[in-house]
């Protein structure tokens, strides 16, 4: 048992998630690239104490502050939906350093098309990933869907990246940095609703405000997608268009002319720096546990939750993927 006599209700956030502030503070400590140090050892060991302590029956001396950094920790790695390991480069723990890596190269090197294709390829690659990995788990899809919205994402980003690269060889050269940004924010659109088409296709499980499923929505799974795909255009925006115009200016400096090597990882730094701040906050835009109000709903799941209910709700909730 506990040391501190006041428990928590371990299943809900620490900070208030009806606010921006609130589930900032959340996603900034479940989004910490140090989460991603961790043992599979220890990951597990902190799912086991917070399951425990769910259970009232947590190890004798076990402090509240313990508790609050197991939650945070199998909040970080493990699925809300299912609770399985989630793998370590489609944890938002990886968004610092697997992000600053790729965006930064995308934005070094972006002027030649071999050079655009693979990064961007790269680059679709780890979202698609990401976007596999932290979709509602109670929508499956299978393998072939997965390996075609794979395919097609891809192929939309690079296409993406190529046109608008044909577009701006001729425009000043901020005009020609900013295509990246351009590109990513174009796939993004195609990327994260081909990877969650599941979710589009047949709709998006819909529950009570105990967790009760109802049915699945399609319209629900429409909000869900659209506010991720401007959470993730939000994340990396910032670097994306502040940083080609420093770079601009800042490759003409005396410094880089004699050193032009250090272009590269000095625009890595800072993307990195950028993205500890933009990760949580652009996860923060809405909340991860979305609602949506009944006369919303297809009818089919207006006549049921009327049946069921006797209209007692008003409101229904869906995890709406980060």
């Amino acid at each position: 048992m506990s040391t501190n006599t006041e428990r928590i209700d371990i299943d809900q956030p620490r900070w208030d998630q009806s606010t921006f502030i609130g589930r900032f503070k959340r996603f900034f400590n479940i989004a910490n690239p140090l989460n991603g140090l961790y043992s599979d050892k220890e990951l597990y060991q902190a799912k086991e104490l917070v399951e425990a302590y769910r259970e009232n029956r947590e190890p004798s001396g076990t402090t509240l502050e313990e508790i609050h950094k197991a939650k945070t920790i199998y909040d970080s790695a493990f699925h809300p939906d299912s609770g399985d390991l989630m793998n370590v480069i489609g944890r938002m723990s990886f968004q610092v350093p697997g992000g600053m890596i790729i965006t930064g190269c995308m934005l070094q090197w972006y002027r030649t098309m071999p050079a655009v294709i693979f990064w961007q390829w790269i680059n679709q690659s780890f979202n698609a990933l990401v976007n596999y990995t932290n979709r509602n788990a109670k929508s499956p899809i299978s393998t072939q869907q997965l390996g075609v919205a794979y395919v097609s994402a891809t192929s939309a980003a690079v296409a993406t990246a190529l046109a608008l690269n044909t577009l701006t060889k001729r425009a000043h050269p901020v005009v020609a940095r900013l295509v990246p940004f351009a590109a990513v924010a174009a796939a993004n659109c195609v990327n994260i609703p081909l990877m969650r088409q599941r979710e589009l296709l047949d709709g998006i499980i819909v529950s009570d405000k105990n967790g009760e499923n109802i049915g699945e929505s399609k319209i629900a799974a429409k909000k869900a997608i659209s506010q991720v795909c401007i959470s993730r255009i939000t994340m990396a925006a910032p670097g994306m268009i502040i940083l080609p115009f420093f770079m601009e200016r800042f490759d003409k400096t005396p410094f880089m002319k004699r050193l032009p090597f250090l272009g590269a990882p000095i625009q890595t730094f800072l993307v990195g720096m950028f993205l500890i701040v933009m990760t949580p906050t652009a996860c923060a835009l809405f909340p991860q546990k979305c609602s949506l109000s009944v006369n919303k709903l297809e009818p089919n799941l207006q006549e049921i939750i009327s049946k069921k209910y006797d209209n007692s709700i008003d409101t229904v909730y869906f995890n709406k993927g980060l």
